[in-house]
Parts: structure tokens; sequence; C-alpha cells
């Protein structure tokens, strides 16, 4: 299906024909590209990318972002006009989703952080379109977004955690090291404190202690059982004495001890008798790079190879393997522990493409083979194609003569980018792979220009930025954040940016440590860690055994222009009703519409705006016997949670890591607090509706694991739909809920049970409970000391407390009939366009006065929609500083009409 006509250079004027030779099943190289053009014609490829206004935030905060949606050459995308941003927690539960519009490819939008739905911890955020999702989910936008607290008053603890592991006759120890400390920086002296090492239901070990005059608690654990540690939980219980025992968790995943060391040859094989690259990657249990040393040796224990790791646990040598001897990799990690690797295996015989990239003008690429490859395939026809984004810059082919042959192609015929270069046979199938980094430094030139060299606090600023591809001034889209740099220090290499995003990772599988290292002042040091990167990390968008036999995607989702509301209309019998008329109206829009049903009953509105939380009607009383009629409304469909491939990232010790942000943040709270009068009168607790009210669930902890108020679910519409993104811990999978943690593992076969007021329910059942009725929702991650796993092979609770029904005053029967909801007219909430925040800009006009609050913003100033004048490049805007000191830091991204990208950071000072 060509959904969109695009212009792909499919460069056939670049195939070199170096034989004539040709086999009766070969497939011809101009079909190759053909195919190839024809597939990223009809499959085009989007991104999204967002910037943030800051790499971190606190409770209370409001998180700004932009979002650019680009197709092809990183030119903004007019396929999609809706993106979707999910706020995901570390418990891959979705908090909160945002639907936005997009308009000439980018969209801006805002997360506020309040209290009563977000707590300290680390979050991921991901972006797509619904094009996107009939794709590989890995190719998302993902993002980890780490949230600090200081305006908890039910958790007054600050804690700092440390480990130290060892093995020793099969039996994994560790030591952990707390620090507790107030929010004030404060020790917590000779606090007792009760700790256990949770998995799942299993305890592994627990215990009791005591802070010293430090605050400092350390501990000792141990398991004999392999790998437990891995997925398991330390939580302590700190007793403060005048309050309840304050609650932590810390994962133990980062410190469990295995590690591991995986091995890629260059072009994808060992092959006797051929110099090969093989480069190696070491990650230790965060999922982080660890650097390591080792050598290679053979089968008689021979020494051929030594190698040390370059970059962040990442290296390569060179083997060139004998026949008949096998390899293995001998390492040592930085804490002294040694672990042996066998080599991926050597084929006896086979083809082999390799490219050095270190010429800046041109890739040389070369073909080896050994002997026995040679003897048995001499004048057989082999293709190379190099292709970036889908569309083929170069193309060659040739017969086999010789053990090598060698090319050099110049680096201009390709854009900036990873280029995938492939070796394939005569019928198309992929033979040996590369891809290789493409670095033009071809990025907008950008300058900024202030109207003074430093500032003053709350000093206006005056600022121009002039954007030019080259020396020709550009028009284009931007968007610029001010922070101060001296509240919000951060590793720029780790930083997220559209030039980490839109060159590298959006194109490449799994995890990436620190991507804008590869970009931050890049000197031939990092050039040559890129290239290893390259080299062991993954890149399949597409393969060309799948377009040579055309075997394409099936399309589910549409691009989007609009939102759509769907269903079916059904007479009272349960037929489906054909020609029917279904009538829409949004009260808050004036907005109305009519259609009518296909035969099988279908009714469609498409390309609707709307807020979220407007109010949609359906009515089908216009219809002959329309009162017999139902309207059922189609549920939105969202992506399945993937585990965060980012959780590497995440930060253990928040509260240490976070300071400066978060006592900034303490100030900037406690001068914007204003405490009001409490009267307090003598009156007894009324008792909430909880689980603890049926005796089949006494058994289950006092304290649910997750808790969801009543209130939280204001505005829902389908119970069911809204607990599938807010049941933290959980996740949501075809008809029922599976705890997440057994969910991510593979485990998707005992799922949880549901409770309604204490009786086991279906969990489709949801659907007919009204959200407004509900007064809480428990979740429970285990079974407690009840047998409801047992008799109903599940694991876990989700439990549904209904509010108390007041007493009131009779009512006529006339009245309760028009309480009872009419089906053929129903009134829904789906889920519209977030509503756009404006970002504050104080303007400080007049003299500062003794009692005026102070101003400890952090994002001095957020502009997501700077578009720059067509012949001058230019945009300009003003802001005033806040009342730090320091150096504020500017950041400027975006693109301009013909998808050429830019990033520029600005610095200046404020005394």
């Amino acid at each position: 299906m060509i959904l969109r006509k695009l212009l792909l250079t499919a460069c056939l004027s670049l195939v070199v024909a170096l034989s004539a030779f040709a086999q009766d099943d070969s497939v011809a190289l101009t079909t190759i590209i053909s195919k190839t053009s024809k597939f990223a014609t009809n499959y085009p490829v989007e991104k999204v990318y967002l910037h943030f206004d800051k790499p971190y935030y606190a409770v209370g905060d409001t998180i700004w972002f932009k979002a650019y949606v680009t197709i092809q050459d990183h030119q903004l995308s007019a396929l999609s006009k809706i993106v979707y941003v999910d706020m995901i927690t570390n418990h891959d539960s979705v908090v909160q989703s945002l639907r936005l519009p997009v308009v000439n490819g980018v969209a801006s939008g805002s997360i506020v952080l309040p209290q009563v739905s977000f707590m300290e911890g680390n979050y991921h955020v991901r972006a797509y379109t619904n094009w996107m999702r009939n794709f590989d989910p890995a190719y998302f936008f993902t993002k980890n977004i780490t949230v600090g607290n200081t305006v908890d008053e039910r958790n007054p603890v600050n804690t700092h955690i440390s480990f130290t592991n060892s093995l020793s006759g099969g039996v994994e120890k560790i030591d952990a090291k707390i620090i507790y400390k107030d929010q004030d920086g404060v020790a917590y002296i000779n606090k007792k404190v009760s700790w256990k090492v949770q998995s799942d239901d299993e305890t592994i070990d627990k215990g009791k202690g005591t802070t010293d005059q430090n605050g400092v608690l350390i501990l000792s654990f141990s398991s004999n059982k392999r790998g437990s540690f891995g997925t398991a939980d330390l939580i302590t219980d700190i007793d403060l004495n005048y309050k309840k025992s304050i609650s932590n968790s810390f994962s133990l995943k980062t410190a469990a001890i295995p590690k591991d060391v995986q091995f890629f040859p260059e072009g994808g094989n060992i092959i006797n008798g051929i110099h090969t690259k093989v480069a190696f990657k070491a990650i230790s249990s965060n999922g982080l790079g660890v650097e390591i040393k080792g050598t290679v040796t053979d089968n008689d224990n021979k020494v051929v190879v030594n190698f040390t790791s370059q970059h962040l646990g990442m290296g390569m040598f060179t083997l060139t393997p004998e026949t008949g001897k096998s390899y293995k990799a001998n390492v040592t990690f930085p804490d002294g522990t040694q672990n042996s690797y066998d080599l991926p295996r050597i084929m006896d015989e086979g083809i082999d493409l390799s490219v050095s990239n270190t010429n800046p003008d041109s890739l040389n690429l070369k073909i080896s083979s050994n002997p026995d490859f040679l003897q048995k395939f001499t004048n057989t026809r082999f293709y190379i194609v190099a292709q970036s984004g889908g569309v083929i810059y170069y193309a060659a082919q040739t017969n086999l003569h010789s053990l090598t042959y060698s090319a050099a192609i110049p680096k201009a015929k390709f854009p900036t980018g990873i280029l995938q270069v492939s070796l394939l046979s005569s019928e198309g199938d992929p033979l040996s792979e590369r891809i290789v980094f493409i670095q033009h430094n071809d990025q907008l030139n950008v300058a900024v220009n202030t109207d003074r060299p430093s500032y003053t606090q709350r000093q206006r600023v005056k600022m121009t930025m002039t954007v030019k591809n080259k020396d020709v001034p550009v028009s284009g889209s931007f968007s610029l954040a001010v922070i101060d740099e001296s509240k919000v220090p951060f590793d720029e290499n780790a930083e997220t940016t559209i030039l980490s995003t839109m060159l590298l990772t959006s194109d490449l599988k799994g995890y990436i440590e620190k991507p804008n290292y590869y970009f931050n002042h890049v000197d031939d040091a990092k050039v040559a860690d890129l290239d290893i990167l390259m080299l062991t990390q993954g890149y399949r968008r597409f393969t060309y055994s799948d377009i040579v036999y055309d075997k394409t995607p099936t399309i589910y989702f549409l691009p989007e222009q609009g939102i759509n509301i769907s269903g079916i209309l059904r007479a009272s019998n349960g037929m489906a009703v054909s020609r029917g008329n279904v009538h829409l109206t949004i009260p808050d829009k004036i907005y109305y519409k009519d259609v009518i049903t296909d035969p099988s009953g279908n009714f469609l509105f498409q390309d609707l705006t709307f807020q979220d939380s407007s109010q949609v009607i359906l009515n089908a009383k216009n219809n002959t016997n329309g009162k017999f009629m139902e309207i059922n409304v189609n549920a939105d469909t969202y992506p399945t949670l993937q585990k965060n491939v980012n959780s590497a990232d995440n930060v253990a010790n928040i509260d240490s890591m976070l300071t400066t942000y978060l006592l900034n943040t303490k100030k900037q709270y406690a001068g914007n607090r204003v405490l009001k009068e409490v009267v307090i009168k003598a009156k007894s607790e009324v008792k909430k509706p909880s689980h603890l009210d049926y005796p089949s669930l006494v058994g289950l902890s006092p304290q649910p694991d997750h808790m969801i108020d009543g209130s939280q679910l204001s505005g829902c519409n389908v119970l069911l739909d809204c607990l599938r993104g807010a049941a933290f811990g959980l996740t949501y999978d075809v008809d029922d809920f599976y705890i997440t943690r057994d969910y991510m593992q593979g485990n998707k076969k005992t799922p949880v049970q549901v409770y309604f007021n204490g009786m086991p329910v279906e969990t489709n059942y949801l659907n007919n409970i009204d959200p407004k009725t509900v007064e809480s929702v428990e979740i429970f991650l285990n079974n407690g000391i009840t047998n409801i796993g047992a008799m109903n092979n599940t694991k876990g609770v989700l439990v549904i407390n209904s509010k108390k029904i007041p007493k009131g005053e009779k009512i006529s029967l006339a009245e309760l009939k028009n309480l009872i909801p009419q089906k053929n007219l129903i009134t829904i909430s789906p889920m519209g366009y977030a509503k756009e925040r404006q970002f504050y800009i104080p303007k400080y006009t007049v003299a500062r006065t003794a009692m005026e609050v102070p101003d400890y913003r952090t994002t001095v100033y957020w502009n997501p929609k700077i578009i720059t004048d067509k012949a001058t490049g230019k945009a300009s805007f003003e802001f005033f500083n806040s009342d730090g000191k320091g150096t504020y830091k500017a950041v400027i991204e975006g693109l301009d009409i013909d998808g050429n990208i830019a990033h520029y950071v600005y610095h200046y000072k404020v005394d």
C-alpha cells in the first residue's frame, strides 16, 4: 500500500558492473535496488525526538518538551498529525499518557508532576506515532527521567546506598552500606532498622541493625542460589520514634555479581585463514560498560592475542584463525575476578566483508574469502550494497576470482549517519554485513548573540540566534531551553540530544551508554570509539532477503490525521444495524456530525479535534426503532509495554545525586507555600472501605503495595482502560493483568486475581463498574497468607472497593428510570489533545523589595516555537534571569525545512 510518494535516490548510476557472469537463479542487482526503493516509498520510516528543558526533575515540577516528528532524511513529517507521549514508572506502568497534535512536523507539551501521582524514582518517557506501531517498538523514542522529591512529608528520609559483593564456594555475598539523613542533611543517629531481601514471594534474607553516629548502617546478606539477587530488592524500615517507621526499597540488580562479555566478528563470522577484526563489549550487572583486559588463547593454551578495552568496556583485536584450532578469551575485570569465554564458532570456509573508516574522505571496503570457499564458488556473482535510511546510495557487483577484493568509495556519496554495507549473494541473501558511521559535520551553523557579555540577577536578557546552512540563512523550527547550570549539573556526554537521537540511537537496537559522547567536541579518539560501537551494536530495520522475496510488514495502524472515534451499532437482539444513523456532539466545541453505519454496523468519526476531558455524546435515537438500539464504542489500543532499554541509566541514589537540585527545589517550595489556618475539631475518623472488610482478603498484607485513590479516577470513563495505565506494578495483556516483573521475564501464564467488593470476578467485569463509584483500588504483588493463588492459579491480587452508598430519600419510578443510562445515547470522555500550557516568564521591571519572594527557578526560559526568518535566518527573544548566580546554559535544537539538524550550546555568566 503506497501511503505517500517520496523522492528516493535509488542511484542506479552507482552500480559498477565488474562482471557479466550471471546465474539462472540469480536476482538482478537492479531488481534489489528497485524493490528497496519501493519498500522505502511504501513503508517510510518515521522518527520522534523530544527536546526537554532539563535532564531531571522533582515532584511538583513541570516537564516542558517539544516533539520533532521526522520522516526519511530527517525532514519534518507530514505523514502523522498525532504524537503520543507516555510517562512510565520504573515498574513499567504508564502513569500519564498524552495525545498531542502535530503541526508541520512538531508539537509541544508538558507533564506536571503532582505529589498525588508521582513519587521519587526513575521514570522513562516513550514517544511514538500510530504509524510507528506497525514496526519494531525498539525504535520508539525513549529517555530516562529521574524524579526527586523534597515535598513528601510522609518520607523525611534521604538515603545513599553502596554495595560490595563476593563469591565463595557457590555462595554470593553482598555487603550494603546505607547512610540515613533527613532532608536538611542531618544524620539519623542510633535509629533501629529492620530489613529484608525480597524476590517476589520469597524472602531471601532478613535482619535488624542500628545506625551509627554518622547515620550509617552496614549489613550483609547471602544466597547460594546463583542469580537470585538480580531480581531482588532490599527493603528497609527505619524507626524514627516519634513517627511511624519509614520504608525504603533498593534494587539489588546493580549489586549482583554476574558480568558478561560478548564478541562480535566484523562482518558477522570468524573464518579460517581470514584476518578478522573481533570487537567485544563487557558489561557489569547494571548494564553499564566495564573496562577489561585479557588474552586470547588457542586449544594448546598458547597466547595469540592480548587485548584491552578502549571505551566503556568496548574494544577490538584482530585474529587470523588456523584450521583445526579453537580459541577462547580469558578476561580480567577491574575487581580482579576472571572468567573465560569461547569465541564464536569458526567457519571452515566463507567470505567476509570488512570496512576501514579511518580515511576522512573514503570508505575502504575489502572482500576476503579463504581458499576452500574460492575453489567452490569461483566465478560466482556477489553484490555489495550500501544503504542509509532505507535508501541505497551505492551498489556494485563482482564475480569471485581471487582471495581478496578492495575498493575505495568516496564518503561524499553518503549522508551523515549510520550506513549499512552488505555483501549479498546473487539471490539477494546477506552473507556479511557491517555498519559504519558517516560524519560530514554538516549540521546547521548556529550563532547566538546577547546584548551583554554577562548579567546580574533578574536582569533582562536579549538574545538573538542566527541559523545558516553553511553560509545560507535558513528557515526552520527550533526550541530553546535556558537553565541555571549551577543548580542543574549534568554530564554532557550522557545527555540525549537531537544529534545523538536522530543520527545514532533511533537507528540502533539496544542500550547506548552516554550517546552524546560521540558528538560532544569530536576528536580522533571519539571517532575511533564510535567505530567500535558500530561493530558491537545491532541494526536491522529491514533485511534484503525479505525485500527480494516481497515479505512486507502487515499494516495494522494507519497514519492519523486527527482523533477517530469508532464503534458498532446493534439492535436490542444483538444484530448489527446496517445503514443506521449515529449522531456525534461535542458540547464544549459546539460541534456535531452524523455518520451512517456500514453493512456490519460499524461507524467511524474521523479527524476530530477536541481537548482531553471533553465529553463526547453519541446518539442513535434518530433511527427507526432507535429506542431499542445500543451503541458500543471501540476502546483505544496502546502499544504493549516493553522492558526499559535504558534501565542501566537508572539512578540508585537519587537523593545524593540530585542534592544540589533538590536543595534549591526545597527553597523554591518554601518560598511558594503559604500555610493555611487549620481548625481541629474532635471527630471520630470515618473508616474507608478496604480489603480488610472482607474475610476472604484479610490474609493479604494490611498495606497494599500500591493504592489508587478514587479521586485519581476523575474523568475516567471505562475503569478497565484507566487501570491499564494506572495500576502500578501490573501489566495488562489481552484480557488479564500480570505482575510486571514476572511478565517481563516471560511468565504470561499466571494472571492477577481481581476482587470487587470482596468477590472474585473476571478482569473484563471491570468494564461494568462506574469509576465514579470506586473508593479505592488496592494492588498486592503477592498473595500474602491467603490461598487465593492456589484456588485460582493466580499470583497477586487487584482489589476494587466501592464507595459506601449514602442513605437518601425515596424517588419515583420515573426518576429512577432517568438515572439509568440509555444504551442508545451515551456520553464518553475519550483521550483528547492534551491542554497546552504556557511557560511562565516573570517580568522584573521595578526594583526588588525586601518582602519579595526569592526566584529560585532552574528553567529560566523555555520557548518551543522559534521560527527563524527565511531571508536572514534570525530569531530574537528576551527573558529575565532568576536570582541564581553562576553559569547559565542555553540549548538550541531543531530542524530546517530540508531536514538539516541544529544543536548548539551557549553559556553566559550571571553575577
